[in-house]
């Protein structure tokens, strides 16, 4: 985006499905179903993301997962959900602000649709390089680093069985 912004309104942002990369596979789609717009980048925010999201209902936009290098703020718009974090279930409604926290699996957090309508909110975060995701539905790590053509993304199993040593 060549010209920046310092005032953004939400209403006027639009919303998109996520890139064909980025989405899940048929057998998730049922689960994982999300639109979003990018805000930060408008604004000429570095160091700061931010981005407007649209969840539908019985979906998430992304499995449960933790940061080990960025917090997220979340700011529900409209409509209601459920909050998993760590190992409790919390119910989320418009007004709400939701802090969480970089760590491991206590601070993994995923927010669900629990309602009829849209579930709309703010994803604001911390914009850190390298970021280390883990995954504890599904045993998986992620490490991830840059963007566009300069992107590192790297998936593995939790236990892979690769010692520190292999192959050197």
């Amino acid at each position: 985006m060549s010209q920046t912004t310092p005032v953004v309104s939400i209403h006027d942002l639009e919303l998109v499905p996520r890139p064909e990369a980025w989405s899940p596979p048929p057998t998730a789609r049922r689960r994982f179903d999300a639109k979003s717009a990018r805000v930060a980048q408008r604004m000429g925010l570095k160091k700061l993301g931010c981005q407007l999201t649209q969840v539908a209902p019985g979906c998430a936009a992304y499995p449960f997962h933790s940061h080990r290098a960025n917090d997220e703020l979340f700011y529900i718009v409209e409509g209601r959900g459920k909050l998993r974090f760590g190992d409790t279930l919390l119910a989320v409604t418009a007004g709400d602000l939701i802090g969480c926290p970089a760590g491991g699996a206590t601070t993994a957090h995923q927010l669900i649709n629990s309602g009829e309508v849209a579930l709309t909110y703010l994803a604001i975060s911390t914009m850190i390089d390298p970021e280390i995701c883990e995954y504890p539905d599904s045993g998986k790590v992620g490490a991830y680093d840059g963007q566009g053509d300069d992107e590192l993304m790297v998936m593995s199993p939790y236990k892979s069985g690769v010692d520190y040593w292999d192959g050197e």
